[in-house]
Parts: C-alpha cells; sequence; structure tokens
C-alpha cells in the first residue's frame, strides 16, 4: 500500500483569524490565508486534514528558499508545533500579501 505524503485538498474557507472568505488557490492545497497569513493546525501531512489539534497557527517568521521562494514558518498557538508552508504569492485567486511576507523576513523568531 502507497503511503502519501500529500493530498491535494484546495477548498476555500472562512479565515479563523481575520474572518476574510479565502478562496481555492486551483493547483494545490491552500492552507494559510493570503491576508493575514495565519493557518489552522489540521495536517499531519500536506492536506490530509487528520491533525486534531486543530489551534490557529500564527505566521512567525518568513524565510527566502532559492528553489521554493518565500516559505512561511506557522508556529501552532494550542501545541507549539513548528510547521512551513511555502508562500502563493504568485497566485493568480488571492496571492498573499506580499507586503506582510517581507515584514516577517525580519522577525526576530529563533526556529
Amino acid at each position: 500500500m502507497e503511503n502519501r505524503r500529500f493530498s491535494k485538498n484546495d477548498n476555500g474557507f472562512i479565515c479563523a483569524h481575520c474572518g476574510r472568505e479565502v478562496e481555492p488557490l486551483g493547483y494545490t492545497s491552500r492552507n494559510h490565508c493570503p491576508y493575514c497569513l495565519w493557518s489552522l493546525h489540521v495536517d499531519i501531512n500536506p492536506g490530509d486534514r487528520a491533525c486534531e489539534c486543530r489551534a490557529p497557527m500564527e505566521p512567525v517568521k518568513v524565510v527566502t528558499d532559492p528553489k521554493k521562494g518565500y516559505i512561511i514558518i506557522h508556529k501552532c498557538t494550542g501545541c507549539g508545533e513548528i510547521h512551513r508552508n511555502k508562500a502563493a504569492h504568485e497566485a493568480k485567486v488571492q496571492p498573499d500579501s506580499l507586503k506582510l511576507l517581507i515584514s516577517l523576513t525580519s522577525s526576530e523568531f529563533k526556529i
């Protein structure tokens, strides 16, 4: 049996942090709000929605990767788990706030 580490789950949602409506990306699993960059701790593996924590995940830092671009570091406000998520600042539908991404690159948060 094949164990997939990524499940496409590209559904729209209402952001639990800022309350804005978030549309699907259309090509991958959208896992954070493009307006405030907050997420929810819902995945064990990307897109599986199998995590029971369900607490808000705060965007604490953004790092850059030469191949993947901006990477958002989220910290769960419930259990403290850290996740790395690729930004969607070049998306055609509701791109991530470039202003917020850039502001988080200077965050003092230590991984």
